[in-house]
C-alpha cells in the first residue's frame, strides 16, 4: 500500500516495514512587519510540504500515491538571531538548531528510509547544511529543500504576504500593509550583520508587501509545491545535501 499523511495522527503499526519518506516542516518564530504572523515561515512551510503530500483539510490522502510520504509536525523554532529587534522572535541559535536536526534526523531514520526538512526560514539554510551533511556522512538518507520564490523580495514584503493572503487570509492585517525597505539584501548586509534587520527597517519588512496578492501567492505555493514534488521524485541532493 502507498499513501500520503500527517505522521502525528499514525500508529506504529500503520508506518512498520513501509518505506517511508518523513517530510518535516522547518520554520521560525521571528517578526514578519506589522501585518503577518510571527509564524508565517511555519505555516509556509507546512503547505508546501502538504501540498507535495497531496493533503487536502483531513487527515490522509486515499491510497493510490506514488510515495509513502508523512509530513511531520513542524518544526516552528530556528535560528532568527537577525529580527530580535523586535519583540515576539524567539531564537534557539545556529548551535542548538544545528544539534536538534542532527538528533532529529538519527532518530527519525532508524525507522524511516528517507527524510527531508522543508525550510520557510532563509536564516536556516546554512544550518541545515551543516546538519544535512552530517547525516548524510553518517549514512543517513537526509535532504533538505528551500521554500524559495525567484525574484522573490527578502522578507514580509509582496512574496511573503502573498503567500500568506493565499494560505491563511484571515491572519493578514490588510490594514497594516506598509512598505519597508526595498534595497538588495547585498546593499544592507553589513549593516544587518551588526544590527540585525531593526538596523535597516524601522517596521521590520524588507520589500513592498502593498501590491501582494491572494492570486500570486497561490501561484507561488504552487510553484513551490510543484518544485519539492519534482525533487523528491528524483532524490538527487547536491554537495550541501539539497534538492532541487
Amino acid at each position: 500500500m502507498t499513501s500520503s499523511g500527517r505522521l502525528g495522527v499514525q500508529s506504529w503499526t500503520e508506518l512498520d516495514g513501509r518505506s517511508t519518506t518523513v517530510v518535516v516542516p522547518l520554520g521560525s518564530i521571528e517578526q514578519h512587519g506589522p501585518h503577518l504572523p510571527l509564524d508565517t515561515d511555519v505555516r509556509i512551510a507546512t503547505a508546501v510540504a502538504e501540498g507535495a503530500a497531496g493533503l487536502e483539510a483531513g487527515e490522509s490522502t486515499g491510497e493510490g500515491q506514488v510515495r509513502d510520504l508523512f509530513v511531520a509536525p513542524a518544526l516552528n523554532y530556528g535560528a532568527a538571531g537577525e529580527h530580535e529587534g523586535f519583540p515576539g522572535t524567539i531564537s534557539i541559535g545556529r548551535e542548538v538548531l544545528q544539534a536538534v536536526l542532527v538528533e532529529y534526523g538519527r532518530s527519525a531514520c532508524r525507522w524511516a528510509h528517507r527524510l527531508v526538512f522543508v525550510n520557510g526560514h532563509g536564516g536556516n539554510g546554512s544550518v541545515l547544511a551543516a546538519a544535512v551533511k552530517q547525516l548524510r556522512g553518517e549514512g543517513r538518507d537526509v535532504a533538505w529543500y528551500g521554500c524559495n520564490s525567484p525574484g522573490g523580495d527578502a522578507h514580509a514584503g509582496f512574496t511573503e504576504t502573498s503567500l500568506l493572503l493565499h494560505i491563511s487570509p484571515a491572519v493578514v492585517k490588510t490594514a497594516e500593509l506598509v512598505r519597508g525597505n526595498v534595497a538588495p539584501v547585498s546593499e544592507l548586509m553589513a549593516s544587518m550583520r551588526a544590527g540585525g534587520v531593526a538596523a535597516v527597517s524601522d517596521n521590520g519588512v524588507l520589500g513592498d508587501p502593498t501590491q501582494a496578492s491572494e492570486a500570486d501567492g497561490r501561484r507561488m505555493l504552487s510553484e513551490m509545491v510543484a518544485g519539492l514534488s519534482e525533487a523528491l521524485d528524483a532524490w538527487q541532493p547536491d554537495a550541501m545535501g539539497m534538492l532541487r
